[in-house]
């Protein structure tokens, strides 16, 4: 069975069971009928993903892999903060009047900054790192910019990537300080996932341990019940992933270059409603 099933029903039984519920208290989110959406939380939540074992993408429902890897692509190799530039329509509720989310994710990365070693923006100075210094211990990337917080439509959730190079064997921590763990904590894992992946490859490493760490793991209360539903859905072997290996260079990457094989899920009949 998907290993990554069992650690989201066990973080999403932990959660049910032990997690702290903010009813009754002053709350930023709301539902689209303008309700305050509450949640139930536990405090930061650490996983473990083995990529040199399977793909961590979920079977007890679907996760859209194609959408997933084109955000990903948007932020990280697009640096983009307009919203046109992605093939779903993800952040729309977050866009401004000019269409972007403003000074935030893509934007962040592709800031510019001066080294010994010429300018780079963070993505180019992992990937510089990468290759020349591997075993450096300062191969991070930040997004949680200060001075820009007041020009984002939405602060960063998942905000840090730190790398870490053992051998040939690239490994990754996420740092997030939010997940919305029904609708975005496979996604973030996957896609995070998918970037340590193809770094490695453009760097001649192979990917290896994926940690996540989530600073407030919560469950919004309108998805409770369907989180409930979920957990207790058969599971099933994890898909195999197939990357283009003639790709070396990490901007010439597109989705087309990833194929699943053999994905089997769980039908949802029910939307997820998402908090703004």
């Amino acid at each position: 069975m998907s290993k990554a099933d069992e650690i989201f029903v066990a973080n999403m039984k932990d959660i049910l069971a032990k997690g702290f519920w903010d009813t009754g208290l002053p709350v930023r989110p709301r539902w689209a009928d303008g309700v305050p959406a509450h949640t139930i939380k536990q405090f930061c939540i650490i996983n473990r993903y083995n990529l040199q074992e399977e793909l961590p993408i979920l079977t007890i429902r679907k996760t859209a892999f194609k959408n997933c890897l084109d955000e990903l692509l948007w932020i990280w190799q697009k640096k983009s903060n307009r919203v046109e530039d992605l093939n779903s329509r993800i952040w729309d509720a977050w866009a401004d009047e000019n269409g972007t989310i403003g000074n935030a994710y893509g934007y962040q990365l592709g800031r510019k900054s001066k080294y010994p070693e010429g300018e780079f923006d963070q993505v180019d100075r992992v990937l510089y790192d990468l290759k020349h210094n591997p075993h450096s211990r300062r191969i991070l990337t930040n997004i949680y910019h200060f001075d820009d917080l007041h020009e984002m439509r939405l602060y960063p959730c998942a905000y840090s990537m730190t790398f870490n190079v053992s051998g040939n064997t690239l490994n990754g921590i996420l740092n997030q300080r939010s997940n919305d763990m029904l609708t975005a904590n496979n996604w973030n894992v996957l896609q995070y996932s998918l970037l340590l992946i193809m770094f490695a490859q453009v760097s001649g490493l192979k990917a290896g341990t994926l940690v996540h760490v989530i600073a407030d793991a919560h469950i919004y209360d309108r998805h409770v019940d369907i989180v409930k539903e979920i957990i207790n859905k058969p599971q099933h072997k994890a898909p195999k992933l197939i990357v283009n290996p003639n790709v070396k260079n990490f901007y010439d990457f597109k989705v087309e270059d990833f194929e699943l094989v053999d994905y089997e899920y769980e039908p949802l009949d029910k939307k997820i409603p998402v908090a703004i």
